[in-house]
């Protein structure tokens, strides 16, 4: 009967195994060393070589001239383990012996002295199979065994093997073999079987194979069954259903192109002939991979994972292509390849994936958006006119229909003034109005002409706005670079100076505006005290006083004197900001919804 590549060649000596450098170099110490462990696991994807690993350790450990890292693979006892009929290595299939009736069993053969040989072996392939019971019926065994004793575990799994178990073993993680370790050995094997074979054929052979060997000598078993004993790249590539460079052409131009017709043609097509669609899907992730790859590290990076002709003809698709539109491409079949996995309707999952191809391909970077928006202006944003505040203490006579004038003179025009400190003695009886006639008060006197009426001084131990009114100057620096929200917080607060201590007596609502905007502050602060200011909050709660001791008025009443912005105002702002205006031209919308941060906390 004939026998099977893969069998055939199955390596007999810690040399012969392709890869796994790490793991035979220290098997071969331990055993030249004797140090040996008494239980070993072995776990890596398939094919990348558990079994035969464990089977030459079997080999070394029970040659004839004593355990040796080289053993003999024509010696009576390797040929044996080599055919699996040795009687003292058990080889065991844990996913039909995975009982704890079976691990019992085992474990009574454990107690019993090796036949003829120096160690007995058990070799448990695919041990993620054993329930929870078997193992922990096999604990104390594996703990404590018998010095003649010797287990190794093969698992695709080793998740799932109980802790409890691998604290007892060594363990070894198998790898999957790189691309030239498998090229190298399927060449080798064609030559001692007569074959001739393209390079480009067998590179497509080892990355049907994936990094494992197994797989990669059974597809090439079935390559020369199909293709004779000559093996050329075009009838291996359709043998394994892999994608034509025109359709793969088809497609990239389809992208760049932004044709959605031509993207479905290749779909029918590919239903034409009967490809799968989720190998196909699989197949077009690897291509655009390679692009990324090369787009990255060059043309010539030795991570591209293609043929000559495929590594040239993606070449020329190279500056088609951003990395951020191959990255996002990749992204879209990783998703197709997942939906197609359990999709009823195959054909129209993935015409809709291939079509998210073509449209993806007309995005465009956020930040390539963003960078072309008009520049923030940094002169001074024209602001809505306020109602002046008259800085009139609380003592005074109440306003006429007259205008009053204000105390002090504002350091900017656009400053309106911040309600003045209140004193720290009961506030006085008002002044009665002028047309108010009493038993001894003496009556006001109107002014002649249209002059305001004249303002009640206030008491002497109140301070004025001109003395302690610190935010009007602060205010006219921060609308020069329009901090607008710190400028209406400091509106609606109390701003007092002593050298370079600035206090601001505010709100809870404006605290955190404030807070936030604090670097701003003090950048601003900065010229205006000689240097580095040292910035207090005070919350107003109706009883706070500044560090000097003195009372100060509670920010409330300031902030009831300052006007608010209207909902209608506030949206106009928004609306008219040159950024705002900007950005809704580049993504052709409109702005539904303006949202005040200063009353949100």
């Amino acid at each position: 009967m004939y026998q099977v590549i893969a069998r055939k060649y199955r390596p007999q000596t810690f040399e012969e195994v392709v890869g796994q450098a790490h793991i035979k170099q220290t098997l071969r110490n331990a055993i030249d060393q004797r140090r040996a462990a008494h239980g070993y696991i072995f776990s890596g994807p398939r094919g990348t070589g558990k079994t035969t690993m464990a089977r030459i350790l079997a080999m070394a450990l029970n040659c004839e001239d004593g355990p040796s890292s080289s053993p003999d693979p024509q010696s009576p006892v390797c040929q044996e383990i080599a055919a699996g009929s040795a009687l003292d290595v058990v080889e065991i299939d844990a996913a039909s012996n995975r009982r704890i009736d079976d691990i019992r069993e085992l474990r009574e053969s454990v107690k019993f002295r090796p036949v003829r040989d120096r160690y007995k072996v058990f070799i448990i392939d695919e041990a993620h199979q054993i329930t929870t019971d078997a193992f922990n019926a096999l604990l104390k065994t594996l703990e404590e065994p018998p010095d003649w004793t010797v287990f190794v575990f093969c698992t695709t799994e080793p998740q799932a093997i109980p802790a409890t178990i691998v604290s007892r073993c060594q363990s070894f993680a198998f790898r999957t073999v790189d691309l030239p370790d498998v090229l190298g050995h399927l060449q080798k094997i064609c030559a001692q079987e007569g074959i001739e074979a393209d390079d480009d054929a067998l590179l497509a052979i080892a990355l049907a194979g994936d990094g494992s060997i197994r797989d990669s000598l059974s597809t090439l078993d079935q390559a020369i069954a199909a293709c004779g004993r000559r093996l050329e790249v075009q009838e291996v590539r359709d043998l394994l259903g892999a994608i034509p460079s025109e359709m793969t052409d088809r497609i990239l131009a389809a992208i760049r192109d932004t044709d959605p017709a031509a993207m479905i043609a290749v779909g029918d097509d590919l239903f034409r002939e009967g490809r799968h669609p989720q190998h196909f899907c699989g197949e077009l992730i690897r291509q655009f991979r390679n692009l990324m790859v090369m787009k990255v590290a060059g043309s010539e990076s030795k991570l591209v994972a293609a043929t000559t002709h495929e590594r040239a003809a993606a070449d020329t698709w190279l500056e088609e292509y951003s990395n951020e539109d191959l990255v996002r491409y990749v992204q879209i079949l990783l998703a197709l390849y997942q939906d197609l996995q359990n999709a009823t309707q195959q054909r129209f999952r993935l015409e809709i994936g291939l079509l998210k191809l073509v449209y993806a391909g007309r995005l465009r970077p956020i930040e390539e958006v963003l960078s072309g928006l008009a520049p923030k202006d940094t002169k001074p944003r024209a602001r809505p006119a306020r109602k002046a505040a008259s800085a009139v203490p609380k003592q005074t006579a109440p306003r006429t229909a007259e205008p009053v004038a204000p105390t002090t003179t504002p350091a900017s025009p656009k400053v309106a003034p911040v309600a003045p400190v209140a004193p720290a003695t009961p506030a006085p009886r008002p002044t009665p109005p002028p047309d108010a006639v009493s038993a001894g008060a003496t009556p006001s006197t109107k002014p002649p002409g249209d002059a305001p009426p004249p303002v009640a001084a206030p008491k002497p131990d109140s301070r004025s706005v001109a003395e302690d009114d610190f935010g009007p100057q602060v205010i006219a620096v921060l609308e020069e670079s329009d901090a607008s929200f710190l400028v209406d917080a400091l509106r609606a607060s109390q701003v007092t100076r002593k050298e370079r201590v600035v206090t601001i007596c505010t709100t809870d609502d404006w605290e955190t505006m404030i807070e936030l905007n604090r670097t701003t502050l003090e950048a601003a602060l900065f010229g205006l005290v000689g240097g580095r200011p040292d910035v207090r909050i005070v919350r107003d709660d109706g009883d706070s006083s500044e560090p000097g001791g003195s009372e100060t008025q509670p920010a409330s009443a300031a902030q009831a004197s300052a006007p608010a912005v209207g909902e209608n105002e506030l949206h106009q702002r928004a609306l008219s900001d040159p950024g705002v205006l900007e950005f809704q031209n580049r993504f052709e919308g409109k702005v539904t919804n303006v949202l005040d941060l200063r009353t949100r906390s």
